[in-house]
């Protein structure tokens, strides 16, 4: 699966996440996944509510359309965003079209 792929009227979005980082950013693509880096710890769900809190914004969405499809206890994770097309998150994540697969 490639880092963004086009989903049921929405696109899915492979990312691994890195907890306890010193800054939260997205640290570009590495292989098929975006790598995003939180300050957040993983513990009670706290890195999965910063992971989703920071793409919506990079986004431009509301948290409510950005949901983890797989990988709720683990690095690496599937999500969905509702309502946006792989163009419209390769170009608000600044991903070039070789990156996005």
């Amino acid at each position: 699966m490639a880092v963004l792929q086009a989903a049921d009227d929405g696109v899915l979005l492979r990312v691994r996440v890195q907890p306890r980082s010193r800054a939260e950013r997205l640290d570009g693509v590495q292989g098929e996944q975006l790598r995003v880096r939180l300050s957040a710890p993983p513990v009670d769900g706290a890195a999965n509510a910063a992971c989703i809190a920071l793409l919506a914004k990079t986004l431009g969405v509301s948290r409510s359309r950005v949901q983890i499809r797989t990988g709720a206890k683990g690095r690496d994770k599937v999500l969905y965003i509702a309502d946006l097309t792989p163009e419209q998150a390769a170009a608000a994540l600044g991903m070039t079209e070789t990156e996005t697969g």
